[in-house]
């Protein structure tokens, strides 16, 4: 039986020192059934050349010029260009474990459409990986082995932007890249969620994430965290916000902050808490701080905890346990 095609989707600009092994780890996959639709977001280095070099030697790799401006624009020109049943997505600096394609192509055509089959990854960089990186990797591998991405959606991106694979139909039915929301990994996976596709368990690598200083989303100003806290926020009320709740902001940082604005901004009603001495009895756009203690005297909640401490965050979830509240349909974590 014929293996369906696999669209690979990659973006590029400026990767010239890394898109060598990132292709060759493409071109040594176990799975042959696949093209990379590969297009170039306005490289100033010799990143085209290189490609365009390999698009010599293998007919199945499909290079263009993007005729927008920045990732999301390339990425929708290669989906528009993508000729496979199946879809997943590349990035230029990282690397593909032999077997990534076949395993991901199994696990998807086994469990069928409205399916998200994902990977563990790894992340690696020649002068070490920082400890952040490391538990963020530790914490979505966690997610992934069990297929329960979806529990922690609101907390951090729990499906690496490289490491997916969907069927094409399902990338349309989602508006995938349409329109320029960034971060735009993050909101795809919103709209996974948003659209019921299930996240299939997976317990091998299939992915070597690399970390270097100028990687684009340490850099660039669309990967900023007021731009997660805002997409989290604009999800949430689209997906989850119950109105016949209580909502609660927990945390005045920059973090609560953010979320207050945009539910002030949608005319969505909302009581605030905080442990900060200093701004219990204050006022915050217009918004009375209360302390945490409150929450006890409120029915009926539904809570945004945007607290970062680590402890005050177990305090809280024990907290939760005890009044046997569920996550997502009681309270969502932003961080």
């Amino acid at each position: 039986m014929q293996q369906p095609k696999v669209s690979i989707l990659t973006p590029f600009k400026n990767t010239e020192t890394f898109l060598p092994e990132c292709i060759e780890s493409i071109i040594n996959q176990t799975y042959s059934n696949w093209e990379l639709v590969i297009v170039d977001d306005g490289s100033t280095d010799n990143s085209f050349d290189i490609v365009n070099t390999y698009t010599e030697q293998d007919r199945r790799i499909k290079l263009s010029i993007n005729k927008g401006i920045g990732i999301i624009s390339a990425l929708r020109q290669a989906l528009e260009q993508a000729s496979g049943t199946l879809v997943t997505r590349m990035d230029s600096d990282d690397i593909m474990a032999p077997h990534k394609l076949e395993v991901l192509t199994h696990n998807l055509i086994t469990y069928g459409k409205t399916h998200v089959a994902v990977g563990l990854v790894e992340y690696f960089c020649k002068d070490g990986v920082g400890k952040g990186y490391k538990n963020y990797e530790a914490w979505l591998n966690t997610l992934t082995r069990t297929g329960t991405n979806y529990s922690e959606i609101y907390k951090e991106c729990v499906i690496p932007s490289p490491c997916w694979m969907v069927y094409k139909s399902d990338l349309i039915a989602c508006d995938a890249f349409n329109p320029d929301i960034y971060p735009e990994d993050y909101d795809l996976t919103f709209r996974f969620y948003k659209n019921h596709y299930k996240c299939i368990p997976c317990d091998q690598i299939l992915h070597y994430w690399r970390d270097y200083p100028s990687r684009t989303s340490r850099t660039h100003v669309h990967y900023a965290h007021n731009h997660f806290t805002a997409l989290k926020a604009r999800h949430f009320i689209a997906i989850d916000y119950d109105p016949d709740k209580t909502l609660v902001i927990w945390g005045a940082g920059s973090k609560g902050k953010t979320a207050a604005k945009i539910l002030l901004d949608h005319g969505i009603p909302f009581e605030w808490i905080c442990n900060n001495p200093n701004k219990i009895g204050r006022k915050i756009y217009g918004k009375t701080m209360h302390p945490f203690s409150t929450l006890k005297t409120m029915e009926h909640t539904q809570s945004i905890i945007t607290v970062a401490n680590k402890k005050a965050q177990k305090e809280i979830r024990a907290f939760f346990a005890q009044l046997h509240l569920k996550p997502i349909t009681d309270y969502v974590f932003f961080c």
